[in-house]
């Protein structure tokens, strides 16, 4: 968001205090088996999702906000499961905490789960003077031979967890594991809380997140000595939804997605663009074609090697027209895969428009358009839903911004009409942000950068507009577009460096060339420096959002 904000700390109780819920009851899902039932096998290592919890130590003060941290031992266990590993969520949000717990349900000499021989002591706050609530003392399971540990224990005694409660898993039953960003850091003592994720996350990727963390000393940064799960099932993806059931869920999780109320470039569906006239340029070839409305004629397969590239019409009106989209045609494309070890469901919800508009930029209190800058043919963005296989709730969603984007805890977002949550399509770059307002890309502590501006003008239903272009495991047949593997659109017929000096030359010298330092950092796909690409070519189309 634009600027630093301070967050003044209000008085009373912490969001975390407080357990999140859906505005509206989840569907019943009745399964026995499969998705949604509670429990996923993953080759023997039975799983199930925990949300209980005793709270074990709070820190007041450090991260999100500044309100500090909370650890938790999971409790009301499943009969015959043990627990992995502790948890640990950010205070400035409402308790929505999920941690795996294990049981082996093998008979073998060699148990897939394991007692720890031991605790040992890795850090303590007694001596700390973090604002806290009593003191914390993190343990690290000692395993047995060819067993490595999954999680972190937390006691506020200075009493070890017992060995009974605990377990560490078997070699062949982890993958490699890594920290993800920083929740919370005492610079004074060193550490950081880190929240582990399998090292590799894609469609086939076997690893699987406890939901655990780790501390990581500042002084001397080691590889952890923590490890993630791994789905050994021989169908790794037998916990993951049928047809009817991503249908159910769509419609309760599908999301309402607001256009600018001044935005010009509107999206359309791909059949729409073919139809009025988008043209199929080969190189070295000056005569285009036209596009067959179901995209029939498109190059299949090959690389992005420049050969072939779409572009508008060539006649003024007709060009013009395109270029403003067409909100009835509009549909939004699913692509359904697999995630984390087949343990969760990512719903990726593609929305083509057949413009980007111009960028606009912000320079401390004056907002300049930037001419031609920005813009390119053929807009694709997206927003992902991440589902929980153990539940089939909801737990976070993916808004994609230009060349990076954001994942939301559920928790955090805005919904309406039920659990159907909000996602805002930005002014001429069409970039999606879960709140309405100003973000600011570029420098925002000096206030200069490019605007996304968001706000409620025209409410579009996903509900109402999705179609399956890729459900892998199910086997669907995909439409010939998703397989065009070029440029959706021609390279920039303009130069950045003489269009920006038409619009900056006004401006005092020290903010142009603020200005133009900014400019230079940005990513090629903000500029509309390349023709952008298809889904199917981008990195998330098999791997995670990051």
């Amino acid at each position: 968001m634009m600027g630093n904000c301070l967050h003044a700390k209000k008085k009373g109780p912490l969001p975390i205090e407080t357990s999140f819920s859906f505005p509206s009851p989840l569907p019943s899902w009745n399964s026995d088996e499969g998705f949604a039932s509670g429990l996923i096998d993953i080759g023997g290592l039975e799983l199930q999702q925990v949300s209980t919890f005793t709270k074990m130590w709070s820190v007041l003060q450090g991260g999100p906000d500044d309100l500090g941290v909370s650890f938790f031992r999971p409790t009301e266990l499943p009969t015959g499961f043990f627990i992995l590993g502790h948890y640990v969520q950010p205070n400035n949000k409402p308790l929505s905490g999920r941690i795996l717990v294990g049981r082996d349900a093998t008979d073998t000499a060699s148990p897939i789960l394991k007692a720890p021989l031991d605790f040992n002591l890795i850090w303590s706050s007694q001596n700390s003077d973090v604002k806290q609530s009593g003191s914390a003392y993190f343990w690290l399971p000692s395993p047995p031979d060819g067993y490595r540990s999954v999680g972190l224990a937390v006691t506020n005694t200075p009493d070890k967890p017992s060995v009974d409660e605990f377990r560490c898993v078997r070699n062949d039953f982890t993958e490699e594991c890594e920290a993800g960003s920083s929740i919370w850091d005492d610079d004074r003592d060193g550490i950081s809380l880190l929240p582990l994720r399998p090292l590799y996350r894609g469609v086939q990727a076997l690893g699987v997140p406890v939901g655990t963390f780790l501390i990581q000393n500042h002084s001397s940064p080691t590889v952890s000595a923590l490890a993630c799960l791994k789905n050994n099932r021989t169908d790794f993806t037998g916990s993951m939804p049928i047809l009817s059931q991503i249908q159910t869920l769509m419609q309760n999780f599908s999301p309402w997605i607001y256009l600018h109320p001044n935005e010009p470039y509107l999206p359309s569906s791909v059949n729409w663009f073919f139809k009025n006239g988008a043209l199929l340029y080969q190189k070295d070839n000056q005569v285009p074609i036209p596009i067959q409305m179901d995209g029939l004629n498109l190059p299949q397969g090959g690389s992005n090697d420049d050969s072939y590239w779409i572009d508008l019409p060539t006649g003024n009106s007709q060009m013009e027209m395109v270029k403003k989209g067409d909100i009835t045609s509009t549909e939004v494309y699913l692509h359904v895969k697999p995630m984390l070890g087949a343990t969760c469901t990512d719903i990726a919800i593609w929305v083509f428009y057949p413009f980007n508009g111009p960028a606009r930029a912000k320079v401390e209190f004056i907002n300049i358009s930037l001419g031609k800058i920005g813009e390119h043919v053929g807009d694709w963005e997206h927003v992902t839903l991440r589902i929980s296989n153990f539940t089939g709730e909801l737990l976070s969603m993916y808004f994609s911004e230009h060349s990076g984007g954001t994942w939301v805890d559920a928790s955090q977002l805005e919904f309406e009409g039920g659990n159907r949550p909000v996602a805002y399509s930005s002014l001429h770059g069409h970039a999606f942000y879960s709140k309405s307002g100003l973000v600011l890309q570029g420098n925002s502590k000096l206030g200069i950068g490019i605007r996304n501006d968001t706000a409620k003008g025209t409410r579009m239903d996903v509900g109402e507009r999705y179609k399956f272009v890729s459900v892998d495991y199910l086997g669907m047949a995909e439409p010939a577009w998703l397989n065009y593997v070029r440029k959706w659109g021609p390279k920039k017929s303009y130069d950045t460096t003489k269009e920006l000096e038409k619009v900056v030359k006004f401006l005092p010298k020290k903010l142009k060339e603020r200005l133009e330092k900014m400019i230079e950092s940005l990513p090629d796909e903000v500029l509309g420096e390349e023709g952008p690409t298809g889904p199917k070519v981008k990195s998330n189309w098999l791997n995670d959002e990051q």
